[in-house]
């Protein structure tokens, strides 16, 4: 029994690997990843892998304050056409300046998150390398202390 489990384990890793394959190269050939990825932004963050972290972080975490901040406004423009024009103007002036304050707080969480995040995922693959050490199809030769002649 002991030994039927990790050959389930195994088939069931090849297949949420094979299915996370199809779904990355889905993404991939997709056509507004394409033109996304030919852009000046697209290329910048292609190169530097931890500021599309940190804005892909940021913009998540960003969505759920700018849709209150924007049922906010829709809300107050439904009462300005009722007919409170300077309860409007308040109230937007304090969400704008909320929203700013909030997305300020988000950019430095965010920006620590991918730190942290990227930490992690070094700190766990190294744990892997140590753990489960990549194993050779061939013999596998120590290394031999090279000289050096002066």
């Amino acid at each position: 029994m002991a030994k039927e489990e990790p050959l389930s384990t195994s088939k069931d890793l090849k297949e949420l690997q094979k299915k996370l394959s199809l779904l990355v190269e889905s993404i991939q050939n997709n056509s507004k990843v394409i033109a996304f990825m030919k852009s000046p932004v697209g290329q910048y963050l292609d190169r530097h892998p931890f500021m599309a972290l940190t804005v892909l972080v940021f913009v998540a975490m960003s969505a759920i304050p700018v849709g209150f901040f924007l049922l906010i406004v829709v809300l107050t423009a439904l009462a300005a056409f009722v007919g409170v024009i300077l309860l409007e103007g308040l109230v937007i002036s304090v969400g704008g300046l909320s929203l700013l304050c909030v997305l300020c707080g988000l950019s430095f969480v965010s920006l620590a998150m991918s730190g942290t995040i990227i930490v992690s995922y070094v700190m766990v693959s190294s744990l892997f390398n140590y753990w489960f050490p990549p194993r050779c199809n061939k013999i596998c030769i120590p290394p031999v202390c090279q000289r050096r002649d002066l």
